[in-house]
């Protein structure tokens, strides 16, 4: 029988397991959690891989369990980290740890009829424990030598920057939580990124020691760009996944220009797409047959519309489509709100556009420098309103023109474009 640790093996998903009898526990249902601290009000695209392998899990069975470190996060996990974090306080913590509720809730299934996820917060019991109670009864059964010899650990202590005891704490308090976990919940398999690889077998030895029982726990590789360079770091920063900080445009535009070397990494841990439509497109890639950017295309449209529903990945084409050199696509006032954050944009009162000539239009865009400029460009059959050439300089606004009584696209060439906001009043 086909388990879903074989299907994720399949797919390059797994980087260690504890225990090479994970497989064969996982041919019954069991629970298992993955742990993210609210270090943001948002998820990252690094956090997807997290949250894709629970709903592989959850495909087969088994119940997906987020445990949301409302606890954990007032420390700060040093894992890949080179300096500490700074920490957050308790109100923003906890209005990070509701907007990542609320995230979780639309990617996996809560209307699964076996295994519905469960969603979980740390500080619920970590909070409860007395600094006195929790190291005579927890913190006597770490060991310094394992809990120094951990990556983590070992790289910021050599470093200049050092490491706080508040941060060396991190892994007891995450070895705490897979034990809680496990004695109340049942839950006996943790996930994470390979840099969690430590944090994993600390609750797993707790767990041994307190309570003579075996979990386990699975890691997975970090996306890493073939040129070293972590995914979801753009030059504007992160890439988000709330629509708010990250738009389904810039999302798509991020995934749709992945290099060739990355497209099939991606593809295999990001996404559901039958694995053997991803082998036939990497077999067209590295037989150079392929056509140029089909399966990035291929992967943002999968991805998108996973993290943004079909409305955002409509309107994240919809922008690609109007931004396109030379485009004529139909123009819709909910696509052109959504677009101003990514389009260059003016906004302009009403009365400065409504019975204006183009070329003053023009002029106050920047789409040109002066009148002069756009009357060239008119005449050279280069200007554009809406994506229909401007045939004369004598143009005058109407409110025909104006879409969605709102917006008016500009355009010189085929490839600058400005969007005209009108502001009423």
């Amino acid at each position: 029988m086909k388990t879903v640790i074989d299907a994720l093996e399949t797919r390059g998903f797994i980087d260690a397991v504890t225990s090479d009898e994970l497989k064969e526990q996982s041919k019954e249902p069991l629970k298992l959690y993955l742990g993210i601290d609210p270090t943001a009000d948002s998820l990252h695209l690094g956090n997807l891989v997290g949250v894709v392998a629970l709903c592989w899990f959850q495909k087969y069975g088994h119940t997906p369990v987020v445990l949301v470190g409302g606890g954990t996060g007032k420390i700060g996990d040093p894992s890949g980290k080179s300096v500490e974090r700074p920490l957050l306080d308790e109100k923003t913590i906890l209005q990070n740890v509701l907007k990542i509720q609320q995230q979780l809730e639309k990617w996996l299934d809560f209307s699964h009829p076996t295994a519905p996820p469960l969603m979980v917060n740390n500080d619920d019991w970590l909070s409860s424990f007395s600094l006195i109670a929790f190291m005579r009864d927890i913190g006597k059964h770490f060991r310094m030598g394992p809990m120094l010899s951990k990556e983590s650990v070992k790289t910021r202590i050599q470093s200049e920057e050092g490491m706080s005891f508040t941060e060396f704490t991190y892994q007891v308090l995450q070895g705490f939580d897979f034990y809680h976990l496990y004695k109340e919940k049942g839950i006996s398999l943790q996930i994470g990124g390979s840099d969690q690889w430590g944090n994993i077998t600390a609750g797993i030895e707790l767990t041994r020691r307190l309570l003579g029982a075996q979990v386990f726990g699975m890691t997975y590789p970090l996306l890493i760009r073939s040129d070293g360079v972590k995914f979801g770091k753009s030059e504007d920063g992160a890439i988000w996944l709330d629509p708010e900080k990250t738009s389904p445009y810039q999302f798509y535009q991020y995934l749709v220009c992945v290099a060739d070397e990355d497209v099939i990494t991606l593809m295999r841990m990001l996404t559901f797409i039958d694995f053997d439509e991803i082998k036939a497109y990497e077999a067209d890639i590295k037989s150079g047959s392929f056509t140029p950017f089909a399966a990035q295309k291929r992967l943002a449209e999968e991805v998108t519309e996973f993290v943004h529903g079909e409305e955002g990945l409509r309107i994240a084409l919809r922008i690609t489509e109007i931004l396109a050199p030379g485009s004529k696509a139909v123009l819709e006032p909910e696509v052109l709100k959504e677009g101003v954050r990514d389009m260059p944009h003016i906004h302009l009162p009403l009365n400065e556009v409504m019975s204006q000539k183009i070329t003053d239009l023009l002029a106050k865009s920047t789409v040109v420098t002066s009148k002069a400029e756009a009357q060239r460009l008119i005449k050279n059959g280069g200007a554009y309103l809406n994506n229909e050439k401007i045939q004369s300089p004598d143009l005058t606004i109407e409110a025909k023109h104006v879409i969605g009584q709102k917006y008016l696209l500009l355009g010189a060439g085929k490839k600058r474009k400005v969007l005209v906001v009108i502001q009423n009043g």
